[in-house]
């Protein structure tokens, strides 16, 4: 594994194909990311930008291995913010940081071909998974007791929503990480807003949101469903007739 790694970093990489090998189609479907977020334009600039400029030492693997330390992080500053929200500054520090860790990991590795599209795969969704815990984690220490249904309705709700991405991605072998316009990127500046706003206003008002946050993504959760199984029972019906048809009619 050690030498896959070390060859990966010392391929060439042509300025001509980058592109393709970032973002073009992938072998394994899930290195490969369907993503209509607003802001997705400006990042592949920022990529072309960022990804000649990562030192040679850094490679994909050691970014993924950062978010257990953003998400342990968030915690501890969570803890400390039930004290004085001002520590919410510095979760929104480490928000920002696993926005880069982990919008580049992935990219990195295809830049330089490392070859690690499915240990990245795993892992980088396993720690996405275990920062999104640590966003509510790290938001219980500001709320009362009463409010920990809400936060365990949060946690329902946005683990479906990756639950609902991994099942279509194997039933229809696309990686869509997007919602809308909404993608990964939205998201986080949505929860950095909202810690900027609790360090102004306190966190009357998310105690009072949350609720309606659930039922807004349980909505949301129920459009998605619909329009999956809408989608996935006519790529079924269409897959039966044609193997139905004649021999001589199939294409």
């Amino acid at each position: 594994m050690q030498r896959e790694m070390m060859a990966g970093s010392l391929v060439k990489t042509e300025p001509g194909d980058w592109s393709v090998r970032v973002y073009g189609q992938q072998g394994f479907a899930g290195a490969g990311k369907t993503n209509s977020g607003l802001l997705v334009p400006l990042e592949r600039r920022l990529a072309r930008f960022v990804l000649p400029r990562v030192p040679r030492w850094l490679e994909t693997y050691h970014l993924t291995l950062l978010t257990p330390v953003w998400s342990i992080l968030i915690v501890v500053f969570g803890y400390l913010a039930a004290r004085d929200l001002r520590w919410l500054w510095m979760a929104n520090l480490m928000i920002v940081l696993h926005y880069f860790t982990d919008h580049f990991d992935g990219k990195l590795g295809k830049f330089r071909n490392t070859g690690l599209s499915k240990w990245g795969f795993y892992m980088d969704h396993l720690f996405d998974y275990g920062f999104l815990c640590s966003i509510l984690l790290g938001y219980s220490f500001l709320l009362p007791q009463r409010a920990l249904f809400s936060m365990l309705l949060m946690q329902c709700v946005f683990s479906a929503f990756m639950f609902h991405t991994f099942l279509m991605l194997a039933a229809t072998e696309e990686f869509r990480v997007s919602f809308s316009i909404f993608g990964p990127t939205e998201m986080r500046i949505g929860l950095i807003i909202i810690n900027a706003l609790m360090v102004r206003f306190g966190t009357r008002g998310l105690k009072g949101s949350l609720p309606w946050i659930a039922l807004g993504g349980v909505v949301a959760l129920a459009v998605l469903a619909y329009r999956a199984q809408k989608r996935l029972w006519q790529a079924d019906m269409l897959a039966k007739a044609r193997e139905n048809a004649p021999a001589e009619t199939r294409p």
